[in-house]
């Protein structure tokens, strides 16, 4: 299947969205946690800074992936980009693990969970995209029907060939 970015787009866009607004829906003892103790994570509490930070986040890692899909070819691409899937779906296990054993964590609330879990899944998407999908455009092959016929070096005009010029 031929790569279409705009389809790439749209997923980012559309999961970094559904991030946002999911992680901006903190329990009540995880926004007094976020004011009080961990002011750095504010950003968590408005829906559209959290988009942003997700988005540009999935943005960095899809021109990652597509530096690597430049890179290497054939099998060695194959290798390299399920590597990546695998890291991903592991951030997202030890993510699940977290969230289930540490207290603070558990607090956040399950729409900050399904958010941050989205944000994993959205790395496997655009790994997948890369995995899945050719970046090579076809090149038509002479001799079949609606292929460009070749030009050829040798002249065939009469007049340069009985003079040999």
């Amino acid at each position: 299947m031929k790569r279409n970015y705009y389809i790439l787009s749209a997923c980012l866009l559309l999961t970094a969205l559904l991030s946002g607004i999911l992680t901006s829906g903190i329990s009540l003892v995880g926004r007094v946690g976020v004011a009080t103790f961990y002011r750095n994570y504010r950003f968590f509490k408005i829906w559209w800074q959290a988009a942003l930070v997700c988005f540009l986040l999935l943005a960095l890692a899809a021109l990652l992936l597509y530096a690597v899909d430049k890179k290497f070819n054939g099998s060695k691409r194959i290798l390299v980009l399920t590597g990546f899937l695998f890291v991903f779906l592991g951030g997202l296990y030890i993510t699940y693990a977290d969230f289930r054993n540490s207290l603070s964590h558990r607090w956040l609330g399950e729409r900050f969970h399904l958010g941050i879990y989205l944000y994993w899944l959205g790395f496997c998407i655009t790994d997948l995209f890369f995995l899945l999908t050719s970046g090579a455009v076809p090149h038509p092959v002479a001799g079949k029907p609606g292929a460009p016929a070749e030009i050829s070096a040798v002249s065939t005009d009469a007049d340069t060939s009985a003079t040999g010029i």
